[in-house]
């Protein structure tokens, strides 16, 4: 049985319920896993977290399971400016880094990514190393393309290329910003460009949407 949000959706990491894992919007689907403890798992992109009993009352059936889309390349193209229109407007509202947010005002990282994409229909997985391992690699940048930066062996930011060697992404505050900022893609740029800069992993670029293996 599927079932969509009626309210915006907090989903846990762990049973005590004290750290976000993601969040579920308003409209977005959801299937429960277990009873005890509650469990559940966002359809769009196969995301598991626990879940606040009380909020089972922001959950209602749905007769119709969720459908992914599908999108060719050039569809995704067409809708790429709507996509960084999208994290412009997320920046020019009062908001702050929040781990595991999706949801607006405040995102993390790949939330951002994930909610600026699917505000045009296209469904990107949830955290940064998925996301990396999803899109196609590619060399040459441009706009739309996601960057991605971490250690040698896992991606652990993301954000989304501009041109002219910008990006825009959500921040926290350990690297000098809390929230969403346009940054260089350069060793040139300011202490958190540069910091960045540093954590550098390469791009990769959305040419489908993504299709839930559950």
């Amino acid at each position: 049985m599927h079932y969509r949000t009626i309210a915006n959706l907090n989903l846990y990491d762990s049973l005590d319920l004290n750290r976000l894992a993601t969040q579920a919007a308003v409209g977005r689907y959801l299937k429960i896993l277990s009873d005890a403890p509650l469990q559940g798992m966002t359809c769009e992109d196969d995301y598991p977290g626990y879940l606040d009993p009380q909020d089972l009352k922001y959950l209602e059936k749905t007769e119709v399971p969720y459908q992914a889309p599908v999108w060719t390349e050039a569809e995704i193209r067409d809708r790429i400016f709507e996509v960084i229109a999208f994290t412009h407007a997320a920046m020019s509202v009062r908001n702050e880094y929040l781990w595991g947010g999706t949801v607006a005002p405040n995102y993390d990282c790949s939330g951002l990514m994930q909610a600026a994409f699917a505000s045009v229909g296209i469904q990107l997985p949830r955290d940064a190393y998925q996301q990396e391992a999803f899109l196609q690699p590619v060399e040459t940048l441009i706009p739309g393309d996601l960057v991605f930066f971490g250690t040698p062996e896992k991606a652990t930011h993301v954000g989304l290329y501009l041109g002219d060697n910008r990006y825009i992404h959500s921040s926290g505050k350990e690297m000098g910003r809390n929230g969403i900022g346009i940054d260089q893609l350069s060793a040139e740029g300011d202490r958190v460009s540069r910091d960045y800069y540093a954590l550098y992993r390469g791009a990769g670029r959305a040419i489908s949407s993504y299709i839930p293996q559950q």
